[in-house]
């Protein structure tokens, strides 16, 4: 047997005793604020991914199972355990390209730490405010979780750096409501670590089915079940990030353990994560912006195109060129644009204006370039949209911020009509308004399971795998 370590590690020890204590830390203002956005965001798209072909099979697939009745899944009437309901709401939240990320860590952590926060949140009647911090450090554990192992260099060689850091913060979220301390932490760290897991090859899934069980449903379900395991007294190794055989040698070239715990409490990751204006494919949303840009400032439309070229970063190019789902093929979502004036998430999910004749006339005149300039290029994300017109002229325009970027943030009236787009045709104008005045309102909710209410309603049974 190898012998414990005698001494913990300081990455480790700051990381579990922030954890540990991270419920009782009063958030500044403006971190409470955004922590809502992201929150709100996150329900809705969790109710609107409820309709979605992964949330309806994630639903049906949960109520099979049955469970203690702790935790609701939204857009449903099933209550179920809170690894159940975080497993299904994690697909919910990730059933389409709705969801936030966090562009610095390569992470979508609302998909996978808002359902764990929100299940545990349930099951314990924590109130607005503990649930918000709970959410908060759940972004900071993930994305630090992916520091340390070098997010880029993780990505580059396949791995899923989506739900590694996204099973960490779930667990964090979880095990701050549920009162974990700072030993407890550090063995709820170690079970996330035997459980982080994921390969690059999900972004080939054209159905988003198991996408959404990789990005959302998996690292929910696993973090959560972490943190209920380890507060049922399950004990384990108390530092998995030294040690011999440590998790970020296994995992990492070069791994940087300082960055566990780097800026705990000072640098909140939140406000560096990405709300998209759009359901639609992250890179997308720049040339969705650019084109846009210029339909308002020059008068633009549809029958005046003779070509456009689209200028994407190398590699994101490969995502949404030509691509049989409709919220990630960007030349259908440029056409709709034209056509329509708007995106609105319906028309995103059209599934038969894949056959419209005139959308499909306008998608031949879009080819997308790739860029290694673009590649390189910060903030992250950039994209050049260039328009020639049938009259001969050529206008074009570049984001380099994009909108709902950390860079170039939307304000709560821009989250709320997108959270109203997704959410309105299934709760009902009027539940959905008394929803986001609940989630704005979060930090005077004495009981987070006394809102279960509202995002609770009936589902049509899955009839197939097809979107």
């Amino acid at each position: 047997m190898i012998q414990p370590l005698k001494e913990i590690s300081g990455p480790t020890h700051d990381l579990s005793a922030y954890i540990a204590r991270a419920s009782r830390l009063k958030l500044p203002a403006a971190v409470e604020e955004k922590a809502c956005h992201h929150v709100l965001d996150t329900l809705a798209a969790m109710v609107s991914g409820s309709r979605l072909a992964p949330g309806r099979l994630a639903i049906a697939y949960v109520r099979r199972l049955g469970g203690r009745r702790e935790a609701s899944i939204a857009g449903s009437r099933v209550l179920t355990s809170c690894v159940n309901a975080a497993l299904a709401n994690g697909m919910l939240a990730h059933a389409d390209e709705t969801d936030d990320s966090h562009a610095p860590s390569r992470n979508h952590p609302g998909c996978a730490v808002v359902p764990a926060a929100l299940a545990a949140a349930e099951t314990v009647s924590a109130s607005g405010p503990q649930f918000l911090r709970a959410v908060v450090l759940g972004y900071d554990v993930a994305a630090r979780i992916n520091y340390a192992l070098g997010a880029d260099a993780f990505a580059f060689s396949g791995r899923m750096t989506h739900s590694f850091g996204g099973t960490f913060g779930a667990g964090a979220a979880a095990a701050a409501l549920l009162g974990l301390d700072a030993l407890q932490a550090r063995h709820l760290l170690s079970y996330c670590a035997q459980q982080a897991s994921g390969v690059g090859s999900s972004v080939r899934d054209a159905d988003h089915i198991e996408k959404a069980f990789d990005f959302g449903g998996m690292p929910a379900r696993n973090g959560i079940a972490a943190a209920t395991m380890v507060a049922a007294g399950f004990t384990g190794v108390d530092d998995v990030f030294s040690g011999e055989r440590n998790f970020l040698q296994a995992y990492a070239a070069a791994p940087d353990p300082a960055r566990l715990a780097d800026g705990l409490g000072q640098r909140f990751e939140i406000m560096g994560t990405n709300i998209k204006k759009w359901s639609a494919g992250s890179p997308a949303q720049s040339a969705i912006d650019a084109l846009l840009h210029l339909m308002g400032t020059n008068g633009i439309t549809a029958g005046a195109i003779k070509a456009i070229t689209v200028h994407l970063p190398t590699g994101s190019d490969r995502t949404v060129d030509r691509t049989p789902a409709p919220d990630v093929n960007i030349q259908h979502l440029l056409a709709m644009l034209l056509i329509d004036g708007t995106l609105t998430f319906r028309s995103i999910h059209d599934h038969e204006r894949m056959a419209d004749p005139a959308v499909l006339r306008l998608r031949e005149k879009i080819k997308v370039v790739p860029s290694d300039e673009l590649l390189h290029a910060r903030p992250r994300r950039q994209a050049i949209v260039e328009v020639d017109t049938r009259d001969g002229e050529r206008h074009t325009h570049r984001i380099v911020a994009v909108r709902g970027t950390a860079d170039n943030p939307m304000d709560e009236t821009e989250v709320e009509a997108k959270a109203r787009d997704l959410m309105g045709g299934i709760l009902g104008r009027k539940r959905t308004e008394t929803l986001i005045g609940a989630i704005r309102d979060l930090a005077t909710v004495k009981n987070m399971a006394r809102l279960r209410p509202l995002w609770q309603v009936a589902t049509p049974r899955p009839t197939g795998a097809s979107h």
